[in-house]
């Protein structure tokens, strides 16, 4: 990765960069996949729960499993397959948003590579935070959904849709959860101050609003809500945290400012 004397990179080395992150993540992906793989029947069992008790139907025999379903011939196969690359994507989430991460680095200077380090710390725990969030909200959303279903009706459920929906829910609240950690690690290498973030509050929480309205795989208002309200309160305690920082990082300035004066004054 070549630099110029001034720290830009041309455009091609950009390009190649680009390149090499996308590549280090699509091969994490990948491993992840395979994992997915491996553990398919243990995260089917695990993600059905809601629906029905798969595993005591596999140890009974039974022929069905709640209202779910699967159909045609490529079924099994698509669905191991959907399940396995999902899986891989949320299991290596914190290495691809590092890589995404890393793309922006090299623009940084040596105190903010420094600090961006924060960013890796935290990217982990609040992503899994997150899908862990997603995950414990699934059972009362699915009775919440299931609910509206008309009297004397079954509600039979293709069971690739179910899994597709609720490992969206999983990776859609566990990115969603880098908010804080994104704004953090910006105040910390001095891209955002704290009242930057904070004064435009109310087209934050619109936009944190209108984002888990479009996103969100459900329409119900118990995800909705479930995945806003801590959005918005993430958002604000990280703001508040950057204006600390910048109260500390003014009040150094100062300090130094004033050493140098008393020292040129010597």
């Amino acid at each position: 990765m070549a630099a110029t004397p001034g720290g830009r990179m041309p455009l091609l080395e950009h390009f190649r960069e680009l390149r090499s992150r996308v590549v280090k993540s699509a091969f994490a992906i990948i491993v992840g996949s395979i994992v997915g793989w491996t553990f398919y029947n243990p995260i089917i069992t695990k993600l059905a729960e809601p629906v029905c008790d798969l595993r005591a139907a596999q140890q009974s025999g039974a022929a069905s499993c709640g209202s779910l379903y699967i159909n045609g011939v490529l079924g099994p196969l698509n669905l191991q397959i959907k399940v396995a690359v999902l899986s891989g994507i949320i299991l290596t989430a914190p290495i691809w948003l590092y890589q995404l991460w890393a793309f922006i680095a090299p623009a940084l200077h040596r105190k903010e590579k420094r600090n961006s380090i924060l960013f890796f710390i935290a990217a982990t725990p609040f992503f899994g935070i997150g899908a862990y969030l997603g995950y414990t909200i699934l059972p009362v959303a699915v009775r919440v959904l299931f609910g509206f279903t008309p009297t004397s009706l079954a509600n039979l459920v293709k069971f690739d849709d179910y899994l597709d929906f609720v490992l969206r829910v999983i990776l859609l609240f566990g990115i969603a959860f880098e908010l804080p950690v994104f704004l953090v690690t910006f105040n910390a290498i001095g891209f955002l101050t704290g009242k930057a973030i904070l004064k435009p509050w109310r087209i934050w929480v619109f936009g944190i609003c209108l984002f888990v309205a479009g996103f969100t795989p459900s329409a119900d208002p118990l995800s909705m809500l479930a995945l806003a309200l801590p959005l918005i309160l993430l958002y604000l305690m990280a703001g508040s945290f950057a204006l600390l920082n910048d109260r500390r990082r003014d009040r150094k300035f100062n300090s130094d400012v004033l050493a140098e004066r008393i020292q040129c004054g010597q």
